[in-house]
């Protein structure tokens, strides 16, 4: 029998959570952005600090060693828990923002040729379009958008229809920042794999609220940042399968990258550290990997059961609440919820909300062209987490009609 997801517990891991905002319980709801660190995140990175600090893969002394032992250590709990084949396949970057430049600037420099076309959805990150417009852009190859739905879902069909023998790339995210869609995605990768199109994952949403198994998936990179994982900030990783990464060239010189060096050339070295120029992020990556122990600990199906309660419960409560339009109503939902209320800007809604107590985020979301497409400035979002409870969904349906109040 399942032990039951106790929230007070898991809230009492989270030492910020403690803390009173405006004088008023603080109901943490932007997970979306950052999570909140747990202290088993605190204390490694704290233990590392004090205990074992010195640069990796470069000293024979003690605290070199203990320090790449850590380090590499927290590289094979990444594999595990994303599933990988090798470590070899874990690069460490400073988040997803950087794995999808280095893919999009790399592969797409050895790749991409005038007329060749990569296909984004119409839900994406500007980190998972701005690259890909810049690729383009230097090759004289172009970005095609992928449509979707009033829900917010990707209208596969006619995705599929847009696969052709010019499509060289699909970069997607796994679940909308904004909607909270959770895309097919081993459908998509599963399609252009057949047709021998490459596939890129945006799964900064997804690795803290389900189980990703990248070789279920079906796809050739992902990219994920700790600061969203109730990691470290500063760090993430790209996964990318090793044949592929073996066949591209480095991003930048310098440090762990190199095998040999003379005055007119330079040799590489292996993966994953061909990737890794300088001195690694090697506290974030040992924070990082206290964090995936910490959210296995609690199991990632509880995890989701649980937000997916606060999400139904904060869907019903908000949408009693006169002038409130909800963004996203896809089937398949991650923990977002995204809103807005008549006759008050979200950054106003935001502000009341911040006096409640209730931590939002207010604004476009780094996704202006869907809020384009929604017809909307912006919108208020509320996202969800391991530690958030009933109280949090009250609290934050309380401020909302406050706000209406004050406004009118």
């Amino acid at each position: 029998m399942s032990t039951p997801y106790n929230v007070a517990q898991v809230r009492s891991d989270f030492p910020i959570l403690s803390r009173q905002i405006n004088g008023r319980r603080l109901a943490y709801l932007d997970s979306g952005a950052s999570t909140q660190r747990p202290r088993a995140v605190i204390d490694a990175v704290d233990y590392y600090e004090t205990q074992l600090h010195s640069n990796v893969h470069r000293g024979v002394h003690t605290l070199s060693q203990l320090a790449t032992d850590a380090f590499e250590a927290a590289r094979e709990r990444v594999r595990r828990y994303i599933n990988a084949t090798s470590t070899r396949e874990i690069i460490f970057v400073r988040g997803t923002t950087e794995a999808i430049n280095l893919i999009a600037q790399v592969w797409g420099g050895v790749t991409l040729q005038a007329g060749d076309e990569i296909i984004v959805s119409a839900l994406e990150h500007h980190a998972n379009l701005v690259p890909w417009q810049m690729a383009c852009a230097a090759r004289g190859a172009t970005l095609r958008i992928a449509p979707i739905d009033a829900d917010g879902q990707l209208q596969l069909d006619q995705f599929l229809a847009m696969l052709g023998p010019r499509t060289r790339m699909v970069a997607m995210t796994h679940v909308s920042n904004v909607m909270g869609s959770v895309l097919p995605v081993q459908a998509i990768c599963a399609a252009a794999r057949e047709r021998g199109i490459a596939t890129l994952i945006d799964g900064a949403q997804a690795v803290a609220h389900e189980t990703v198994d990248v070789r279920a998936l079906g796809c050739d990179f992902y990219a994920f940042s700790s600061h969203k994982l109730y990691g470290p900030t500063g760090i993430g990783v790209l996964y990318g399968r090793e044949a592929l990464l073996e066949a591209l060239p480095p991003w930048q010189g310098g440090g762990d990258m190199i095998r040999t060096v003379s005055y007119q050339s330079a040799t590489w070295n292996d993966l994953p550290y061909k990737f890794e120029a300088g001195t690694p992020h090697i506290s974030g990556a040992i924070g990082l990997a206290a964090a995936m122990d910490y959210v296995e600990s609690l199991g990632l199906k509880a995890i989701a059961a649980h937000e997916h309660a606060l999400l139904q419960r904060a869907t019903a409560a908000l949408l009693q609440v006169p002038g409130i339009t909800l963004q996203g109503t896809a089937a398949d939902k991650g923990a977002v919820l995204s809103f807005t209320l008549a006759g008050v800007h979200p950054h106003d809604l935001g502000t009341i909300l911040d006096h409640e107590g209730v931590a939002i985020r207010a604004g476009h979301h780094c996704a202006m062209p869907l809020m384009d497409l929604l017809g909307v400035p912006a919108t208020a979002r509320a996202t969800f987490g391991c530690y958030n409870d009933n109280e949090d969904v009250d609290q934050l349906v309380r401020a909302v009609v406050r706000a209406r109040e004050v406004f009118g």
